[in-house]
């Protein structure tokens, strides 16, 4: 009982020297932890900057009720949120998607297209949001406002009624909507470190040799008597 109790503990030594070997080697290189963040955040920042193509988003919303249409009772509210739900389905048809490349004289095909947009009604509202990503943002906010149009006179001749109001008209993006270059690089940084880091440890764990005293202590369970100290300078 005694033994086992003894070789427990001296598992749990090494156990916690090993753990606190390892950290003693990324400390000691520590250098190469950096240079990895460093060249990781590198690579991807140019990876993001020369390789991804930018791009931009544009939104249009239409209000899904016209302006003859008068809200007075709940079953009114009801209808509008039944209503949503079916622009949208209407708005992802082939027939407005065909009639956007069309008038937009896009060269793709309306499934290509319809992977690009995105129809989307914000909580609790009676708004539809169509949101258009393209790499050209003059296009994309042409496109976004095309199919506000083109949807709010699809939906006008399925329900025989009038056009639902335009709630905003998409404009130019400015800036591009991905990718991010800040976040890029910090990702690039944390795979750079991780690398390193793995090396490293990696490197000290298939180390089996002998060096120090300590060394052989705790590996051969051996008292050292007296150590000879190494000359670098001095040539056999």
């Amino acid at each position: 009982m005694d033994e086992t109790k003894k070789i427990t503990e001296q598992e749990g030594i090494t156990d916690g020297l090993n753990l606190m070997d390892m950290l003693m080697v990324l400390l000691h290189h520590w250098w190469m932890l950096v240079l990895g963040l460093l060249v990781g955040g590198l690579i991807a920042g140019c990876y993001t900057v020369f390789a991804i193509t930018p791009m931009y988003k544009a939104s249009s919303t239409i209000y899904i009720f016209n302006k003859t249409t008068s809200i007075t009772s709940l079953t009114d509210l009801q209808l509008g949120n039944q209503l949503t739900v079916d622009f949208q389905i209407i708005a992802k048809s082939r027939e407005v998607l065909q009639a956007v490349v069309d008038d937009c004289e896009l060269k793709t095909s309306p499934g290509a297209l319809g992977g690009s947009i995105s129809v989307t009604n914000p909580t609790d509202s009676h708004m539809l949001t169509i949101t258009v990503t393209n790499a050209n943002p003059e296009l994309s906010a042409r496109i976004a406002n095309s199919m506000a149009d083109i949807l709010r006179q699809q939906v006008a001749n399925i329900m025989n009624t009038d056009k639902p109001s335009t709630v905003e008209r998409a404009v130019v993006p400015t800036s591009p909507s991905s990718p991010s270059l800040t976040r890029n690089i910090e990702m690039g940084a944390l795979i750079g470190f991780v690398i390193v880091a793995g090396y490293l440890i990696i490197r000290f764990l298939l180390d089996d040799t002998i060096s120090t005293e300590e060394d052989v202590r705790k590996y051969l369970g051996l008292n050292t008597l007296a150590s000879i100290p190494y000359d670098k300078s001095l040539k056999m």
